[in-house]
This record gives C-alpha cells, structure tokens and sequence, in this order.
C-alpha cells in the first residue's frame, strides 16, 4: 500500500471513529430513530448527488432485493442499534464492539456458506469474543438491565453487519460497491420513515447536536464510504477491511478528549484483545498491507 493510501486508511479510521462521538452528542434530543433516519437521509443525497455528477447508474435494475436487504441489515437496524446503545454506553465502548463485525461475518459464513475457519481464523474468533467478554464483564454498566440490554445492541449492530456481509458474498453477481452504498442508505431512509411518528425527537438539538448530525451523516457516512470504496478499488478488499482495527483507536481517542470519557485499562486491554482476535479471522498481515499493490 503506498502512503497516499495510507494516510487514507488512516483518515477514514479517525472518520469512523468520530461517528460513535456523533452518536453520543446527538442522540439525547433526536433519539435513535430520527437521529439515524436523518443519517442516512444526508448521506443517501450526498451520493445521489456525486452519482450523478459522475454520470453513475445508482438505481440499476435486478438489484432491488439486494439494496432492501443491504438497507435493511447493513445500514438501518445497525446503526438505530448503535443509536440506542449510545444512550447508556461510552463512544469507547461503542467503537471496539464494532470492530468485532468481521468476526461475526466469519461466523454467519460458517453458517451459512458452510465456509469453515481454518485454524488461525477459528482462534481469532475465540479470542476477539473473548475480548467482547472482557469489555462487557468487568463493567458495572452491564450489571444493571438497561446497560445489559445497551450491550446487547451493541453487540448485535455489527452481527448485522456481518450478516449483511455474507448475503453480498452469496450473491454471484451484485450491484458495484457504490451502488451498494447509495442503494443501502436510499434503502435504509425508507425504511426508518414509517417509524418517525411513533419515536419523535425529545427536544430540539443544540447547536453541536446539529453539527454532530450533519457531520455524522455527509462527512461519518456519505464522505467515508465513498473514501472506503476508492481504498477498496485501489488496494483490494482486504487491505482496505484493515480499517477495522484503527477504528477502536480513534473512537477511544475522540472519546477520551472531547466526552471527557475515562481510559480504563479493562478498555485498552479488551479493545487489544478484540483486535487481535479480528486480525487472525480476517488473515491480518502487516507485511502485505505495507507492500505494494502491483
């Protein structure tokens, strides 16, 4: 990988790791569902928009299913999931459940591709729950039912993601990965918009409750996945899936300076062990990342 796609890994970490900052400042006044809705409604326009700047067909025929299916499990179920946790949980805490989504995506295609782990991916999977365990275990959060059941989300939004993931992988022939991205989020505020009524926003945002939403869904979502896409074309699908271990580090680091929240060592030590455990699942090298794509 050269450095300008380096320095591109490493932006859309410290993008996406600013999403679960977003979350936690916005979240309060607009609740889960409009919050999200106003997400994807900002990002889906934002690529409609660059579409057709350049021309692209982002709506092609055959593929409607996949764009419900995608909108459904890999937009608008985890991110009101992520929305909700974010009530009760640090954007900390939130940012290194993420990361476990590649471990899930092994799991769901174990399952349902019957594409069996070998060795090292199968310890990966064992020790990134295992790390999972230890973020969840030695909370006090999670001794009570409303922090159970944030955990729970928390853990489920990104088992969506890898579901989504193995769907696409099932697929023999599928929509481009752009039109994936603006199909999903076209897709997703569809299928938030009937539940607004019945989950209106609390109050009135505050003037960072407003800048969180609009960077959250142009900059965090829109900006971000078309960043993904272009590191997906340039360096392949498996070194640009390395985003996922910089993502905890930058969603601890935002939390920790701008919500004030704490650097537990049960954090730093959990989010260590999950990423180490995504790494062997996903056949993590170092050497090839840093070598250059032919």
């Amino acid at each position: 990988m050269d450095s300008r796609n380096l320095t591109r890994l490493f932006l859309l970490a410290l993008i996406w790791g600013a999403s679960f900052l977003c979350m936690r400042v916005a979240v309060p006044a607009l609740g889960p569902i409009a919050l999200m809705e106003a997400r994807v409604a900002l990002a889906a326009l934002l690529l409609g928009a660059l579409a057709l700047y350049k021309g692209q067909t982002f709506w092609p025929r055959g593929h409607w299913l996949d764009f419900w299916v995608l909108g459904l499990f890999n937009t608008a179920l985890p991110f009101v999931l992520f929305a909700w946790a974010a009530q009760t949980l640090t954007a900390s805490t939130l940012s290194i459940l993420n990361a476990t989504a590649p471990i899930w995506g092994a799991l769901w295609g174990a399952l349902w591709l019957r594409q069996l782990p070998g060795l090292r991916a199968g310890a990966g999977l064992l020790i990134g729950l295992c790390g999972v365990a230890l973020v969840v275990g030695f909370d006090p959060t999670a001794q009570t039912r409303g922090g159970l059941l944030a955990y729970a989300a928390g853990v489920l939004a990104p088992c969506c993601y890898g579901l989504a993931t193995t769907w696409m992988k099932s697929r023999r022939s599928g929509p481009s990965p752009a039109q994936a991205a603006h199909g999903s989020m076209a897709g997703a505020s569809l299928i938030l918009l009937p539940f607004l009524p019945f989950a209106p926003p609390a109050a009135l945002p505050s003037a960072w409750g407003v800048v969180a939403v609009l960077v959250l869904g142009l900059v965090c979502t829109g900006v971000a996945y078309q960043m993904y896409f272009r590191l997906v074309e340039e360096t392949g699908p498996t070194r640009a899936l390395t985003v996922t271990f910089l993502v905890p580090v930058f969603g601890v680091l935002w939390g920790h300076l701008l919500l004030g929240e704490a650097l537990g060592l049960r954090s730093l030590i959990g989010a260590a062990v999950v990423i180490v455990g995504t790494a062997l699942s996903t056949g993590f090298s170092l050497r090839k990342l840093l070598a250059r794509a032919p």
